[in-house]
């Protein structure tokens, strides 16, 4: 992982080690997957190394062996002496000393550009053994073709000291080593020539600053020198090959690919709107390909296949809940079964991860297989979180390996299984991957959410801004593209719970925008009203005594509240002093731990409650940070309680707090402000409080099946 980054991966390697390339120096590798075949993704070092293959290692080691490894000069490999040459001729020796280490004897060889491609060749032409095939992107092999006019004029004045230096003018020796970051901006910014890059661009920055920018200015001593030494190398490689590039390519000329193409009789595949990096901003297009590609080498494996005829075949829908929170689950749940009622012979499969499956399993309800395969969301948040803070749009934004895993996990399902409905709520990764592929939609699709917009948080600046608005502008974009893609936008609230905001500069209202395209259902609270609408009877089954003041403190399905559980419970006892009657009950949700808190006489810790609810419509005073879920739930039941929206999380301290407003419901506390004397002072004053919130409708779940269901 590089330096910069923070988060999880999508896939541990299965293992791990060290080459040792022709000089001595060591290349770190790792072995993802066990299929038979083997690709080997060579990287393009030393601007970048092996994570700049991060979107395609999980998807591709589920069907094949996978090698990735840090050429020198960045990553974990070692650095040669930057005062010396670069011979061209290090890339193949590297790859081959990789595939020698990881005990590869043959495989499919995977590159991009001169550094990728090129030496992909040489092995191919010298060892032919050793390669099945070459998944050539962007190639730049060398003098098939003139180089840009601006590349040109960039090579010309490499050496040139120049005063400001403009465009590609920053491609040149002295500019590199005086500004690496500044250089590394534009030439990434090249690279990727699509709207709404900046992830990507941040990413292939970051991994350009793990090496030294000597290493980028080191002279090349090329393998070859003119056009037919190239093509002579070229015409000796038998193989398949496949090329694939972008036609907004600004580093290869697009001549350059076809006459590779051309000169070995490869397939080629135009990418029509794409830069230089497709694998990092078209992955999944990029994936399918490698994929189709690598399965030609596959053994057969013996298959048997099913197909079921209209009149007996059942009616299936795959529903996936976004893990973040456990308050989705809730309310799809109290839709799966709304819909049920509506279709009794609808089969619902779910594609879900921990802590989503925590619930699901309590519920009955039937977990697809390959929600197995899914990357961990849940252990991504936790590992972004600070002190009662998560940067939440920031964490979306990170997400970007994880969720382009899981989209994948999805594409398999929906292409293998026949599904009548697709539902998502709030799966990010599904929603912006079917919108960047429209062409892989085949079934009805509905898009569920209880906010839209990312809305800056002040701290961020103008950069955060910036970055929130290109978000929300390529949503509106995606929408406006292929409006039909989403047959139903469901949004769970009312209109007057829209924050009276703008998607950014230039961008409609949010409350117009959500009108004009969703279906609102009301909020869905996941419960019957039934179910707690006595509550000395629900105190009673619970074992709250009558003369008991009970505070509930409730953290969510993540492990982002500890701070919020300490902090409660380091309130608790001159909470108790100032209510003698009190009796605490922390609930630490599935991913904490109750051990890690401290023990108190009439404090009590439990981990994951199935139907929490219950205890929070039974309380007397009930302390959470902002979710919406949990203080929705206590907005229906109408108990006080304390909410501290955690710091930089745009959807608690904007959405979230915007509704609670609206419905006149719940104290917002601050975690920066209140300490433990704070907060015990705000327990004895909201505990025997009557509130009188908007109230909450019971028919959510309701409207939004019979919407749903229209589409089966």
């Amino acid at each position: 992982m590089s330096v910069t980054e923070t988060g999880t991966r999508a896939r541990q390697p299965d293992d791990s080690g060290y080459a040792i390339a022709s000089d001595g120096l060591r290349l770190h590798w790792e072995i993802h997957g066990g299929g038979s075949t083997t690709i080997v993704f060579l990287p393009p070092n030393p601007i970048s190394h092996s994570r700049f293959w991060k979107p395609q290692v999980h998807f591709l080691a589920r069907h094949h062996r996978v090698v990735v490894y840090d050429g020198r000069g960045n990553g974990n490999s070692d650095c040669p002496d930057t005062t010396k040459a670069w011979p061209g001729g290090w890339w193949a020796s590297d790859c081959l000393a990789v595939m020698d280490a990881t005990r590869t004897e043959t495989a499919v060889l995977a590159g991009i550009c001169v550094d990728g491609v090129w030496p992909s060749i040489q092995i191919a032409a010298a060892h032919p053994e050793r390669v099945l095939g070459i998944f050539a992107i962007a190639p730049g092999v060398p003098l098939l073709s003139p180089p840009h006019p601006f590349r040109a004029a960039a090579l010309e004045s490499f050496d040139d000291e120049i005063e400001n230096p403009q465009g590609w003018e920053k491609f040149n020796r002295h500019y590199i080593l005086a500004n690496h970051r500044g250089f590394l901006e534009f030439f990434f910014g090249e690279m990727l020539p699509e709207p709404h890059s900046t992830k990507h661009l941040e990413d292939a920055v970051a991994y350009g600053l793990d090496a030294p920018a000597e290493t980028l200015v080191m002279d090349d001593e090329p393998v070859a020198t003119t056009r037919e030494q190239v093509e002579e190398t070229c015409r000796q490689v038998r193989c398949p090959v496949i090329v694939v590039q972008g036609d907004l390519d600004n580093c290869q000329p697009f001549e350059r690919g076809r006459a590779l193409a051309e000169l070995i009789g490869a397939e080629h595949v135009r990418l029509e709107g794409a830069g230089h990096l497709p694998n990092l901003r078209h992955p999944v297009a990029v994936n399918r390909l490698v994929h189709e590609f690598t399965s030609r080498f596959e053994q057969p494996v013996a298959r048997e296949r099913t197909w079921a005829a209209a009149a007996v075949r059942p009616k299936r829908a795959v529903l996936v809940s976004s893990p973040i929170g456990l308050g989705h689950v809730w309310r799809d749940v109290a839709i799966a079964r709304e819909l049920r009622k509506l279709e009794p012979d609808l089969q619902i499969h779910w594609l879900a991860q921990p802590p989503v499956t925590t619930l699901l399993e309590a519920c009955g309800e039937t977990i697809h297989p390959a929600s197995a395969d899914l990357a961990p969301e849940a252990a991504h948040v936790d590992a972004e979180a600070g002190e009662h803070s998560l940067h939440a749009f920031q964490m979306l934004r990170r997400l970007d390996e994880i969720f382009c895993a899981n989209f994948m996990v999805f594409h398999d399902l929906v292409q293998n299984e026949p599904f009548d409905l697709w539902i998502a709520d709030e799966a990010w990764e599904v929603d912006y991957f079917l919108h960047e592929n429209p062409e892989l939609k085949t079934a009805p699709y509905v898009w569920m959410s209880d906010f839209v917009g990312v809305l800056p948080m002040p701290e961020g600046g103008e950069r955060e801004a910036f970055l929130a608005a290109d978000y929300n502008a390529q949503m509106v974009e995606h929408v406006a593209r292929h409006p039909r893609l989403r047959d139903l936008s469901v949004f769970i609230g009312d209109p007057d719970d829209i924050v009276p905001e703008y998607l950014g500069p230039d961008l409609p209202a949010i409350r117009e925008w959500t009108e004009e395209r969703f279906n609102f259902a009301g909020y869905v609270t996941g419960f019957d009203p039934e179910e707690i609408a006595d509550r000395d009877a629900l105190r009673a089954e619970l074992g709250y005594a009558p003369h008991e003041k009970v505070c509930v403190v409730a953290s969510g399905g993540s492990a982002v509240g500890i701070d919020l559980l300490k902090r409660a419970v380091a309130a608790f006892p001159e909470a108790k002093r100032l209510v003698p009657e009190l009796r605490m009950i922390v609930v630490t949700g599935p991913r904490i731990d109750p051990d890690v808190l401290p023990r108190h006489d009439g404090l009590e810790t439990h981990g994951y409650v199935h139907r929490l609810y219950r205890q929070l419509a039974a309380c007397d005073v009930a302390i959470s940070h902002g979710g919406l879920s949990t203080t929705m739930e206590l907005v229906a039941a109408q108990r006080p309680f304390l909410y501290f929206p955690l710091r930089q999380h745009f959807e608690q301290n904007h959405h979230v707090a915007y509704r609670l407003e609206r419905h006149r419901a719940g104290r917002r506390m601050s975690f920066d402000a209140d300490g433990p004397g704070e907060l015990a002072a705000a327990i004895a004053e909201e505990i025997d409080s009557a509130p009188s919130y908007l109230p909450v409708g019971n028919h959510g779940a309701a409207r939004a099946a019979e919407a749903i269901a229209e589409l089966l």
